[in-house]
């Protein structure tokens, strides 16, 4: 595998487009100049000042694809032209009452139709907290149980993971629930493997997300594994990094009890390829949709594939990168003949602005990754003055 050849990585991308994207990474890569644009954003937020059209203008249109379906279905289908699969990821966060939780199931409904309609996508996506709230998952994750004042409140989250399980499975298509911070993880865990005692059976409808980065998944996915084991139920998993590290940290310190996020990025990175090691070793009980910008772990992903002589298209092995990101090895493995998938998040500006500073606080948080997309897309308009010179 070459994830270097940015003639294949940026195939898509207009002169302007990849010109855009370099100001982009290059003011992310500005350390103490991005740190205080990053405050001085979240103040405006804060303050509810106009920003939405700077945020269309400039961070948006390199994370997300759309406003709404419409618009979004385009970057899909034209993705799908070379061989990439399109996950629309309907990116608004924080709901707090029964009116917005409605529209979010109502929306991941109304994509998955279209999605499937338009042949642009096996996968559907939601967040947990879209369908309830946040309040009541950390309760239950803490406690253990669902108190008698919460049943109603719960058996309505659950009748809409349950409706979107069935509407799933009447078009043959997957479910990838996203992870949450960890007070409130385990109520969706428990959840979601319980729903799929039910649905991964006749194949594997449903996947959770296991974030590497958090110390203790290796053995909650062994523990699993071993509760599964010898069930006709194939295990769904997404494997991520994490998304909530500093979060997670603050949240640690200020209630004074250990993290459960691991010390460095040595230690993430071992727990994730530890888990990938694990998850290869064991693939008969297993389905994997892997979500890493790492490239050390995608080629540690195809050399396990090759050990258990594995075809490169087998739909029991994903790969997925988001939106903005990554380019080099999404459209390397897809002409490769990988099954590969972008996240494509979409959604009103105001409602994904959560997701865009998650965005931006990872590509300044960590320097390779964005020093490693400017030398990329540096090197890809080297390139293409070379060829108009020629």
């Amino acid at each position: 595998m070459n994830f270097k050849d940015t003639k294949i990585a940026f195939s898509y991308k207009s002169n302007l487009e990849i010109k855009k994207s370099f100001y982009l990474f290059r003011l992310l890569s500005m350390g103490s100049l991005s740190k205080i644009g990053r405050k001085v954003l979240r103040l405006m937020i804060y303050l509810n000042f106009p920003v939405n059209y700077l945020i269309k203008k400039t961070i948006y249109p390199q994370f997300c694809a759309g406003t709404d379906f419409t618009e979004t279905k385009k970057t899909a289908i034209k993705l799908n032209t070379y061989n990439l699969s399109s996950v629309l990821d309907y990116s608004t966060e924080a709901h707090s009452n029964e009116e917005e939780f409605e529209q979010s199931f109502e929306q991941c409904l109304k994509v998955m139709e279209e999605s499937k309609t338009l042949a642009i996508s096996d996968f559907i996506v939601f967040k947990p907290t879209s369908m309830g709230s946040i309040k009541l998952f950390e309760k239950i994750s803490r406690n253990g149980y669902v108190s008698s004042e919460d049943t109603d409140e719960w058996n309505k989250i659950k009748e809409r993971f349950k409706l979107i399980f069935d509407a799933a499975k009447a078009k043959q298509m997957k479910v990838l629930v996203d992870a949450e911070e960890s007070w409130i993880q385990k109520a969706i865990d428990d959840l979601v493997f319980e729903s799929m005692l039910i649905y991964n059976r006749d194949y594997t409808l449903i996947y959770n997300t296991i974030q590497a980065y958090r110390s203790d998944r290796l053995d909650y996915l062994k523990q699993i594994h071993q509760k599964f084991n010898g069930s006709r139920v194939k295990i769904g998993v997404k494997l991520v990094r994490g998304a909530y590290m500093q979060k997670e940290n603050k949240r640690a310190r200020e209630l004074n009890y250990k993290s459960p996020i691991c010390k460095n990025k040595f230690l993430t990175d071992e727990s994730f390829n530890n888990s990938l090691k694990y998850i290869f070793k064991n693939i008969n009980d297993f389905c994997l949709f892997i979500g890493s910008h790492n490239e050390k772990s995608n080629l540690l992903a195809v050399k396990l594939m090759q050990r258990e002589k594995m075809e490169n298209s087998t739909d029991k092995v994903w790969f997925s990168q988001l939106y903005g990101m990554s380019d080099n090895i999404s459209f390397s493995l897809a002409k490769k003949g990988y099954n590969v998938a972008k996240l494509i998040p979409f959604g009103p500006v105001k409602e994904v602005i959560p997701y865009l500073m998650r965005r931006i606080e990872e590509n300044t948080s960590i320097s390779e990754q964005t020093n490693r997309e400017l030398s990329l897309i540096r090197k890809e308009i080297i390139r293409r003055k070379k060829v108009n010179l020629n």
